[in-house]
């Protein structure tokens, strides 16, 4: 299995892990501490499980709403007859 260059091994799958790790020895960059975060941090971060979670499941969320939006605005305009003059 390849490993990562830093120090500890850490699968390549986990690209996540893998950029922690790397901001962490190379950088000196440490995640922050879940009490510490405010505002729309606190639910929606990369360091946190929950944070990921959240992320995700808002991608998806906003995804589906524009899916169904197009979709019912394709057939508001296929309901309206062509000889009718609005």
């Amino acid at each position: 299995m390849p490993t990562s260059p830093v120090k500890t091994r850490i699968p390549l799958t986990s690209f996540g892990h893998l950029i922690t790790e790397v901001k962490r020895q190379l950088f000196g960059i440490e995640a922050p501490a879940s009490v510490e975060l405010t505002g729309l941090k606190k639910y929606f971060n990369s360091y946190t499980l929950q944070g990921r979670r959240n992320c995700v499941l808002a991608t998806y969320a906003i995804l589906l709403t524009t899916a169904t939006a197009y979709f019912m605005h394709r057939q508001n305009k296929k309901e309206i007859p062509k000889d009718c003059k609005a």
